[in-house]
Parts: structure tokens; C-alpha cells; sequence
């Protein structure tokens, strides 16, 4: 995994990609007690950064395999974005996901082409149905975040923002991102290392399921001891990847951990100062913007809201926050 395979990725995405813009507000700067810039994947293709990785995976893939067909699990982000990407190259997809993943995410999905096969999280494994269908089928896995051409589409946002934050004048500033597996996160820092070295990544995590935090402070990969129960479910897995934590040991600063009333909130902002609909996965590393500021450096802070995929109930909660 290497800045290499990032510049590759950004020439496969070219053209295919949206290049998001980075935005700021005179209200959020006021809250938070310095400059805000937000970096939207929600404006992204499916509603998330997930497409990046995706698409790069799918276009690096060998044309054979690819024409065989790809596999993915997800609880919604991932699977849009493979599934988008598979018809954009042509190639089935079958995506196994949740059976309580938010419905906006499961008919999304399947109206992108994909076959939706949902499952059980307590009482059945992902993996054995992923292996029988993969064997079964000929179809190759396609990972959410441990897995380098991954990391390499997600680490094209990096790219943009060491772009965008010299052009604003940004030499030193802390990037929090939305943290699941942390395949964004790592992409990003990877980008930064070489582009923009006064940038340092900061990852964000929903309280209860903050495995990255407290692997970055351990040193150790540690495990969540739940995998569902929060309203950020695009975030929430059972550990950092394997390929992912040594990146983030070697470049990141400490994890910061936000409360799911933060996130909510932090969505009814993005939505009254930007216009901006976040999901609540989506909107922890705002949250840890603006309710976390003493543990943040600098004059500056900029902040990815990585997705945007959000159910109208939800939704409307985050709106009662104003």
C-alpha cells in the first residue's frame, strides 16, 4: 500500500469521480472557535466516499475476473458503491447486507442492479454466505476497507484535500475523518504524508464503538464488543483492519469520540450552515469539530462528512436538534 498505487487510483477516477469541493461557514467557524472547512463525500456518487474505493478496485481488477462478477458485504455505503460501479463496468454484483440496514440503503442498492441477499447479524455469518456465493459463482470479494485498491480509491480524497487546503492558504491543520475499518481514513493519511505533511489525520468515532481510538492509544488492534446498536451504523465494525492500523498508528494523532447526540447534532448544522444532508455515520468527525475542540490544534480544522445516506425519520431528528 503505498502513494503510488493513490496517484493510480486518481487516474482510474478521473472523469468517473466527483472532485468535492471544500466548504466553510462564518456559523460553524463561531461554534467551533476556529476556521471549519468540510470536505463533502456526501456529495460523492451514491451518497458517500465508498464510490472511490470501489470503482478503483473494480477498474484495476483484471478484465476476466471482473467480467465474472464481484461480492461485497456491507450495511449500505460499500454496497452502493460496488454496486454502482459494477454497472458502470458492465459486471454483476451481489452485495450481502444487514437485514436491519436502513431501508433508504437496501433500495438503493438494488436499484442499482445489484442482487441484495440480506442476512441475520446475530444468528447467521456473513463470511460462510460470502465464501458459498463467491465459490458458487466465480465472483470475486470485493472488501470494504482492508484491501489496497481500496484504500488507494479512498486515499484520492487525500489527494483533493492537500489540493484544496493549499489553495486556502492551510499549511498546518488537523483532518478529522469519519472512522470505520478505517480504509478512508488511511487513504487520506497516506495522501497527506506526501502532499501536505502539516496535515494530520485525526480519526472520529461514534462513543461504544470507538475500536480505532482505543487501538491508536493501546498500540494494539482492539476489538468493539458490540457491532450494532448506534445510529452511525456506516461507521460501526469489529476492529481496524489489518492493513489499515499500522497506517494509522504510523500517521495519525490521537482518536477523538463523539456522542450519538454530538453526531445528531452535527447533522442539524451541516443542514442549517452548509445545506449539507449528513447521515449520522457521516457527520462524527463535524461533531468532534464542533464539540470537541480542546483536544483539536491549530487555527484551522478541516473534516470530512463521508456520507449522506440518510433515512427521513433519522433525518428529522437531527433537524429537531436546531
Amino acid at each position: 500500500m503505498n502513494l503510488d498505487m493513490i496517484r493510480a487510483a486518481a487516474g482510474r477516477l478521473d472523469g468517473h469521480a466527483r472532485r468535492t469541493p471544500l466548504l466553510s461557514s462564518p456559523f460553524l467557524d463561531e461554534l467551533a472557535g476556529r476556521r471549519v472547512w468540510v470536505k463533502p463525500e456526501c456529495l460523492q456518487h451514491t451518497g458517500s466516499f465508498k464510490f472511490r474505493g470501489a470503482f478503483n478496485a473494480l477498474a484495476a481488477m483484471d478484465a476476466e475476473v471482473r467480467r465474472r462478477g464481484v461480492i461485497a458485504f456491507s450495511s449500505g455505503n460499500h454496497a452502493q458503491g460496488v454496486a454502482l460501479a459494477a454497472r458502470m463496468h458492465g459486471v454483476p454484483a451481489v452485495i450481502i447486507m444487514p437485514a436491519d440496514s436502513p431501508a433508504l440503503k437496501l433500495a438503493n442498492t438494488a436499484a442499482l442492479g445489484a442482487e441484495v441477499i440480506t442476512y441475520d447479524r446475530a444468528s447467521e455469518d456473513r463470511d460462510e454466505i460470502g465464501e458459498r456465493l463467491s465459490a458458487e459463482r466465480g465472483l470475486t470479494l470485493v472488501k470494504p476497507f482492508d484491501e489496497p485498491e481500496v484504500i488507494a480509491g479512498q486515499g484520492t480524497c487525500g489527494l483533493e484535500i492537500a489540493q484544496q487546503a493549499a489553495e486556502q492558504g492551510i499549511e498546518t491543520a488537523d483532518v478529522l475523518v469519519c472512522c470505520g475499518g478505517g480504509g478512508l481514513s488511511s487513504g487520506i493519511a497516506l495522501a497527506l504524508e506526501a502532499d501536505a505533511p502539516g496535515l494530520r489525520v485525526r480519526t472520529a468515532e461514534p462513543e461504544g464503538f470507538d475500536d480505532v481510538a482505543r487501538s491508536l492509544h493501546s498500540g494494539e488492534i482492539e476489538r468493539n464488543a458490540r457491532t450494532s446498536g448506534n445510529i452511525c451504523d456506516a461507521i460501526i465494525t469489529p476492529q481496524p483492519g489489518n492493513i489499515t492500523f499500522p497506517i494509522l498508528k504510523r500517521l495519525c494523532g490521537p482518536g477523538l469520540v463523539v456522542t450519538e447526540d454530538e453526531a445528531l447534532a452535527a447533522m442539524g448544522q451541516a443542514f442549517n450552515r452548509l445545506k449539507l444532508v449528513a447521515e449520522p455515520g457521516g457527520a462524527v468527525a463535524l461533531a468532534a469539530a464542533l464539540f470537541r475542540g480542546d483536544e483539536i490544534r491549530g487555527d484551522d480544522v478541516i473534516v470530512t462528512v463521508s456520507g449522506g445516506n440518510v433515512d427521513p425519520a433519522m433525518f428529522a431528528r437531527a433537524l429537531e436538534t436546531l
